[in-house]
């Protein structure tokens, strides 16, 4: 089975869908399939190494951080004329996946998609929901001639199914248990960033409108005093809304900037709760990555958010883009400590049976009978 892979995000990109394609990559090695991956380049790096070929790039206009690839169709059209993929694999619908399709269209090469993001609702956080119909619009011919497409979460099941794309499956996201465990609790945190509240609640992910943040703010400000008072919060990620939450930070908020590995993982250990408004996310790897650290998650019920944190069991679902629920919620687990303990427990339960191996390996099943009820592998074989 010899895959090509095309993505307009991935490593050394921070984010969700660059990083599980880092992962995956990494395990397609591991398990000795050979692959090819077209992605944006963006740093001086070499221009191809271990099966990724990179090409020149441009920040997105919604993402500065995340890249759009200014691909060499002939380069790309070369490579895989060599290569003969099997499987193509589009993981997202811009000028990447764009070169990916067009081959698997043109030469009747078996392709498959994933969808990662909502970006119809984020437009309307931008004011540019006039645009959300539009980009619906192309969503259904992008996907159109895909065999599958692979999802997340239910949750975005439903949505697309809702706009009319067929032939959907679920590939959720992994976890490294072992990285993100309870063991990394760190006292010396404490010492590092000069606190001395009793609580610690903690925010990771990107600094943008569509994570909701303005909910963050409002719960700074409408926490009851006497607890408020005893909490230290921490905003780790980067994006643009970051000088404006600065500005609107009272005294017992810790921006930390951008973290990775040992030093995230020692946060997400050591906080108490892990509070994210997000209502917009397919599936919501920072939930999974606090749960897999023993702490439990606030979180909206919306999206894949809700299909991770068991409400009552590893945390709280409030209503989406409600303060009150939020508020009740953190109040009612901060001043109960043995559900803060029980949920710590149930989540960290929970993540260990999401191991990205398995995962992976789930995919590559899913690759071989897509490819056995073509008849492609018969095909290439016998070429």
């Amino acid at each position: 089975m010899r895959i090509a892979l095309f993505s307009d995000t991935f490593s050394p990109e921070v984010n969700g869908v660059a990083l599980t394609l880092k992962r995956f990559t990494e395990h397609l090695e591991h398990r000795n399939v050979p692959f090819r991956t077209f992605v944006p380049k963006c740093t001086e790096e070499d221009i191809f190494t271990n099966g990724i070929q990179r090409f020149s790039s441009l920040p997105f206009m919604l993402y500065p951080e995340c890249r759009i690839a200014l691909p060499n169709y002939f380069k790309i059209y070369k490579q895989l004329q060599t290569f003969q993929p099997d499987l193509i694999h589009i993981a997202t619908p811009f000028n990447m996946g764009l070169c990916g399709l067009h081959y698997g269209r043109k030469h009747a090469v078996p392709h498959v998609a994933s969808y990662h993001t909502h970006f119809d609702r984020y437009l309307q956080y931008y004011r540019l929901q006039f645009a959300a119909p539009l980009f619906r619009h192309y969503i259904r011919w992008f996907h159109q001639s895909c065999l599958v497409t692979f999802v997340p979460s239910l949750e975005t099941a439903e949505q697309l199914q809702q706009q009319g794309i067929q032939g959907l499956d679920l590939w959720q996201r992994g976890i490294d248990c072992r990285l993100f465990h309870p063991d990394r609790k760190n006292p010396a945190i404490r010492e590092k960033y000069n606190f001395q509240e009793q609580f610690m609640c903690l925010y990771v992910g990107r600094l943008a409108p569509e994570k909701d943040l303005d909910i963050m703010i409002e719960l700074w400000n409408r926490m009851p005093a006497a607890l408020g008072s005893r909490i230290r919060w921490f905003i780790v990620g980067d994006g643009p809304l970051l000088k404006e939450l600065r500005a609107a930070a009272p005294p017992n908020v810790t921006f930390t900037g951008c973290l990775q590995g040992e030093s995230l993982a020692e946060l997400y250990a050591s906080a108490d709760l892990f509070v994210f408004p997000s209502s917009t996310e397919t599936f919501g790897n920072v939930a999974l990555e606090a749960l897999a650290s023993g702490t439990p998650v606030i979180g909206a019920r919306s999206g894949g958010v809700q299909e991770i944190v068991h409400h009552g069991k590893s945390g709280l679902l409030c209503a989406p883009r409600d303060t009150d629920s939020f508020v009740r919620a953190i109040v009612s687990v901060l001043e109960q400590p043995d559900k803060l303990m029980n949920f710590g427990h149930e989540g960290r339960l929970y993540a260990s049976t999401q191991s990205w191996e398995a995962i992976f390996d789930g995919l590559l099943l899913k690759y071989a009978r897509i490819l056995g009820s073509t008849g492609s592998i018969c095909a290439t074989s016998s070429a």
